[in-house]
């Protein structure tokens, strides 16, 4: 209640000589505001009780889980849609994405060190002291990888560890030294690196899983591999060398491939030529033979029936020959002179006999 300053006005107008108001005015104020009480309040704690109730509704979406803790100490999962909790301060809600995949760089950084996949790809920079590490063959190599993890494990990621994204930033990096150090450098450089993955995600998720922390890694993925700048020319002198090599193994592969089919192939066929040769000669052999026994076995029957059979044969042969030189004398003609054989016109070279 406010005080009635324009009636005091007025009555101190009213006042012969403008006098101010006197004591017993202010008493009369006081009392009237001393006794003056609100007649609302039996409306307002109803509703400030029902806003309070209304507070403890909260929806968890498709891509969350809610998790309910009851005076700061877990209590309860919820699913998604809506929910409902005593409100606070007796109990309160979280709802981490449980589906969103996350990374986390090591020995470069982008924007932030801890991203979700999504998001916008930026320059980096090299940070050293994570990406230098030593190999098993006592050199050093610049490793820069990432790490893809999610939510496992709602009520262990809130509770159990303090900082989990610092804890798996720790366990990533510790992981790819000791991987790194088994190693040579060649297997980091060239075709080790899908065993080198493989064996670090391995290895976090087991660290990850000692500490519970509720994360699983989905990948671990090496970006840049090389080593040091200051033998970056020695080890591309020995890269270019192991692609000569590569390339010169290659070339004697893809000659082998080419002529040992043809070798094989030629052998196969001189194989088969001998044998076509040796079973034609062997029968020709055999019918040769088989007729002569038939020659011979007739012959003994009737040797001169034989004998002059084939003087007729060999004969018919000879003069049937247009191309061969004939000398007709009769038996008068040789007795009174020497027989004349035209050496001369004999073919000067006799054919090789073919071989039986």
């Amino acid at each position: 209640m406010n005080w009635d300053w324009e009636k005091l006005q007025k009555q101190q107008q009213g006042r012969p000589g403008g006098k101010p108001p006197s004591f017993d005015d202010f008493q009369d104020q006081f009392d009237k505001f001393k006794n003056f009480k609100l007649p609302g309040w039996k409306f307002i704690v109803p509703i400030i009780i029902i806003l309070w109730l209304a507070s403890g509704f909260y929806i968890v979406e498709p891509d969350e889980v809610g998790v309910v803790k009851l005076f700061g100490a877990f209590n309860a999962l919820t699913a998604a849609g809506p929910n409902y909790h005593i409100p606070y301060p007796v109990e309160s809600v979280e709802t981490p994405k449980v589906t969103q995949i996350r990374r986390i760089e090591f020995g470069f950084r982008t924007s932030g060190r801890t991203r979700t996949l999504n998001a916008q790809q930026n320059a980096s920079r090299e940070v050293k002291e994570e990406s230098l590490m030593l190999t098993g063959d006592e050199n050093i190599v610049s490793v820069q990888f990432i790490v893809q993890y999610m939510i496992q494990d709602a009520e262990n990621y809130l509770f159990n560890v303090n900082d989990p994204e610092k804890t798996l930033a720790h366990a990533g990096e510790a992981a790819m030294r000791e991987i790194i150090g088994k190693g040579k450098i060649d297997d980091a450089l060239t075709t080790g690196k899908q065993e080198i993955q493989a064996e670090t995600r391995k290895l976090m998720q087991h660290i990850l899983d000692l500490y519970k922390t509720g994360l699983r890694v989905v990948a671990v993925q090496m970006q840049n591999v090389h080593p040091p700048e200051q033998v970056v020319a020695a080890f591309k002198d020995v890269a270019s060398a192991r692609e000569d090599k590569s390339r010169f193994i290659n070339e004697a592969e893809a000659y082998q491939r080419d002529i040992l089919p043809k070798a094989r192939g030629e052998a196969a066929r001189l194989v088969t030529s001998a044998q076509a040769y040796k079973e034609a000669k062997l029968r020709k052999s055999q019918g040769n033979a088989a007729r002569f026994l038939s020659v011979l076995t007739e012959y003994k029957k009737a040797k001169d029936i034989t004998r002059e059979r084939m003087y007729l044969e060999t004969m018919e042969e000879i003069l049937s020959n247009p191309e061969t030189e004939k000398l007709i004398m009769s038996d008068d003609a040789l007795k009174k002179s020497v027989p004349y054989l035209p050496l001369e016109k004999l073919p000067t070279a006799v054919a090789p006999r073919e071989k039986q």
